[in-house]
Order: C-alpha cells, then structure tokens, then sequence
C-alpha cells in the first residue's frame, strides 16, 4: 500500500501530485452507514486509480486523503461499446454498476446493486436501484433527472416526478444535486487549493464533492460518474491570432 499524498500546494500543483482538501476543509467521514450529521467532503481525481492507458477513471478521496471510491475500468468510448462500469469502494470491492440504456435518445442510464463476484452480471439484473437520463436534448445546461426504483408505482418515467434533480452546469463543475422538494443532497464544486494568500483553482479534472448527511454516499458517486457521461463539454471557439 503507497502512502497517503500529501496535502497540495502549489508546488504539488505544478509537478501532477494527487490533490486532497486541506486542513481547513476537513471533515470527519466515517462509515457511510453511521449516523454523521456533517457534511462529507470528497476530492474527485478523473484519473482511475490503476492508471491503465486510454481509460479515465475515478479516484476519490474523502477528507482524510484516503481512497474512498473508484473506477477503473471506464473508457471513453460511445455508448454502443462503452459497456459497464462498475464503482468500487477504496478497496476494490463492487458497489454499483451502471449500464447505458442503448435503444435511448436521451442518454439513459440505470444503476444496479453490483453482484459480489467479480465478473458475474447475472446476478444484480433484477436489483435494479435508479435510472438517470439528460432532461432534454436541447437544453444546453446540464441538467439531469433520477428515478429511484420503488419511488413509482408505473415505469413510465415521462409522466412521473424524478427523485433527484441535476441544477446546474457539470462541466463548468458548478452543479447541485436536490431532491424532487428541491432540498440539496449533494454540490459539485471547482477545487481550490494552496495557502489563503495563493489559492489557485485546479482544473476539471479535479473538483470538490460535498454531501449532505444522511444520504448514500455511493449512489450520489454514481450519479457523478454518470453525469461525466451524459453531460458534454462547452463549446469553446478557437481563436486565430494572425
């Protein structure tokens, strides 16, 4: 097992190192299960912990720079081949799998309880936990919906309430997650790192995930991953200079 990174600064910054909250934003994360009434606040590195070649990946640490989730086998590939993708916990043990819905116009995806052995997909088919889809094609913010499995008596989702809403922009890593009552569970933010004096915003490749208490910290995690495949870059023109 390597060491924990150290906490950044801008030196970090500059030769790649791994970046965790700092002291200041600690928080104390227990087990997802435990009744912790402060927020978790988790770093998300879109970079898989294995560092195979071609893939993205998660890596996120909660605020005492350890590994919390990850994803490893995630390549960016279009939906038709892209697969499963399956989150895991620190360790490596499956939680969730996420599945693209194919025959889908809105980016549909469902999430499923993750079978115990690696590679058998039979047995999480039926325990399917939520599907989330772009609200619509058109809209060029990137709002989502989430429909939790058992919330609805009818599988038509067009005429049904989602259980979560995605407000906001992904990309620009500026988003909540709320509740249909509008209540926030979760918020994406840019991550800021080094001393008060020198803060310096990271990149999107890294950014902060705060959740609130007493929500599954795993199923918003699989949220996030899904969102980081539904939800497409700004256009940002070139600029020519003569």
């Amino acid at each position: 097992m390597h060491p924990a990174p150290p906490r950044s600064s801008p030196s970090n910054i500059a030769t790649g190192k791994r970046v965790h909250p700092s002291d200041a934003d600690a928080l104390h994360h227990g087990c997802p299960a435990a009744a912790d009434q402060q927020p978790a606040l988790y770093t998300v590195w879109k970079r898989s912990s294995m560092g195979f070649q071609g893939t993205d990946g998660f890596s996120v640490y909660d605020a005492a720079g350890a590994l919390a989730f990850r994803v490893d086998n995630y390549s960016r590939r279009r939906k038709f081949f892209a697969g499963e993708l399956l989150l895991m916990d620190g360790q490596g043990a499956p939680l969730l799998a996420l599945r693209p819905q194919i025959l889908s116009m809105c980016d549909h995806w469902n999430c499923y309880r993750a079978p115990e052995e690696a590679g058998d997909k039979s047995s999480s088919r039926g325990q399917h936990l939520f599907s989330m889809r772009k609200c619509s094609l058109v809209k060029s913010n990137d709002e989502a919906e989430v429909h939790v499995s058992g919330c609805t008596a009818s599988s038509d989702h067009d005429s049904q309430a989602p259980s979560f809403m995605v407000q906001g922009s992904f990309w620009r890593r500026s988003c909540k997650i709320q509740k249909g009552s509008g209540e926030e569970v979760a918020r994406i933010t840019r991550k800021k790192a080094g001393a008060v004096s020198e803060t310096v915003t990271l990149d999107e490749d890294v950014f902060s995930l705060t959740i609130m208490p007493n929500v599954d910290r795993s199923m918003i995690m699989a949220i996030v991953v899904i969102l980081d495949r539904i939800c497409q870059r700004p256009y940002k023109p070139l600029i020519c200079s003569s």
